[in-house]
């Protein structure tokens, strides 16, 4: 894999606190050809550009409530190939989810498929429709990290134990606080994740 880059405590902060700094372009240039080798030699089927683009988006709505604790969370470089696992693992299983689908498509469409006319499987969602929810919870995922009612653990268990996919149990032990915890952590803010997205699709806001 490529040289991992020191962690630039000062860069962190430059991008946590404002989205549109001009250090974005900076962090991208310092981690992407770690995370190009990363995917090369884990995932070399995936779409590089794609996956490095929706992970780089998941730091962004992440680094608000980030705290750089390398003694207590591990390092950053760690946390940061955590979420491209698991960018690549979904866009993995949306592969084989399109791969089953297409064969569907096809069965039913043979002659010696089942009888009747070809169909679209019920669970077949169009490009244009997935990309406009996945829009949708990104959107609600930005308003959720960034609502300061809420406090700022409960944010980052919740965003690592639901949306980045750790562990229940390594994320509890990451803020030394019990498996049950996390998981009522997890049951109280999913909700309010879900009422966010639904009240932006019933305003159309995105």
């Amino acid at each position: 894999m490529a040289d991992i880059p020191t962690t630039s405590t000062t860069l962190l902060r430059d991008v946590a606190s404002d989205s549109q700094h001009v250090r974005w372009t900076e962090f991208a240039a310092r981690y992407r050809p770690m995370m190009e080798a990363y995917l090369r030699e884990r995932f070399p089927p995936v779409e590089a550009d794609d996956v490095i683009q929706e992970t780089l988006l998941a730091v962004w709505a992440a680094l608000p409530s980030y705290r750089y604790a390398p003694d207590e969370k591990g390092h950053f470089h760690n946390y940061l190939t955590g979420i491209l696992r698991n960018k690549a693992l979904r866009q993995l299983g949306a592969n084989r989810r399109q791969a089953e689908i297409a064969e569907k498509v096809r069965e039913d469409a043979s002659p010696i498929g089942r009888a009747g006319a070809p169909r679209t499987p019920p669970d077949m969602i169009s490009d244009d429709e997935l990309s406009w929810r996945e829009t949708l919870v990104e959107i609600a995922l930005r308003q959720l990290m960034n609502d300061e009612s809420i406090q700022s653990r409960t944010r980052q268990v919740f965003l690592r134990v639901a949306v980045n996919g750790e562990k229940p149990d390594d994320v509890a032990a990451a803020f030394g606080i019990e498996r049950n915890a996390v998981d009522q952590i997890k049951s109280r803010m999913m909700p309010r994740l879900q009422k966010i997205v639904a009240d932006l699709e019933k305003a159309g806001n995105i």
